[in-house]
């Protein structure tokens, strides 16, 4: 007996159903994948857009604006014994944020070897070096905003956008730093501890006693550092 046209059309529709279900029930897609990290990758995904769209902004506002674009190297220069240092304490900002990274790592590997002492001496290391960064760009905003009379509606060396993605691009990123600070600051006590070798329930403490949250903040870091890399390189070095 030939089918007929509804149970032909049926098929399909079973078909995108059933494919919705796996993904909405977890059954196939994230299988083997811890909830919390696929979690952060989507959420590193969506802030990647963002941070997309805020260095094209910039890029196009300067292509196309008809007032000078200050020069970065000459704008974030230190003076030293009376020479500028074009770029100096960008580039410090930039070795001490990739040096975190490294340590990051460290911290992550001991983690899930149970090294509870190591996995937390790394992790505050992790932490002091964004600590740093956010200082040293604190200190880059006062000689900018006193100095320079820079401001995000203004700025007296050329191009008024120049203040206004500036602050909005470099702010939006130390304030990622800043949180991940804390958030470093906090896995360390919890692994001091030995919350997660004591099946502790808590605050980003599962029953599963795991490391697994290490790793999880250590995504969340990697990802913070490379953007950096990507507004050194567009934003100071263009």
């Amino acid at each position: 007996m030939a089918p007929s046209d509804s149970d032909s059309t049926a098929a399909p529709t079973e078909g995108l159903t059933s494919l919705a279900a796996d993904w909405s029930s977890d059954q196939r897609t994230f299988k083997n994948v811890p909830w919390g990290k696929a979690m952060m990758w989507i959420f590193l995904l969506s802030d990647t857009f963002i941070f997309t769209i805020f260095l094209t902004a910039y890029m196009t506002v300067r292509m196309s604006t008809t007032e000078p674009w200050p020069i970065p190297s000459e704008v974030f220069a230190l003076t030293i014994a009376g020479e500028k240092m074009p770029l100096l304490l960008i580039a410090i900002m930039t070795f001490i944020l990739i040096s975190s990274s490294g340590t990051m790592a460290l911290a992550v590997n001991y983690g899930y070897r149970r090294d509870r002492v190591k996995t937390a001496v790394l992790l505050l290391i992790t932490a002091a070096f964004g600590a740093s960064f956010v200082g040293m760009q604190a200190f880059e905003w006062t000689k900018l905003i006193l100095e320079e009379g820079v401001r995000p509606w203004g700025n007296p060396m050329g191009a008024a956008q120049f203040g206004s993605t500036f602050f909005m691009i470099t702010g939006f990123h130390g304030t990622h730093v800043s949180i991940g600070v804390i958030f470093l600051v906090i896995i360390a006590r919890k692994v001091w501890r030995g919350e997660f070798d004591n099946n502790t329930r808590g605050f980003f403490t599962s029953q599963k006693g795991n490391y697994e949250v290490v790793e999880i903040t250590g995504l969340y870091w990697h990802f913070v550092d490379l953007v950096w890399v990507f507004i050194f390189a567009v934003f100071y070095l263009w």
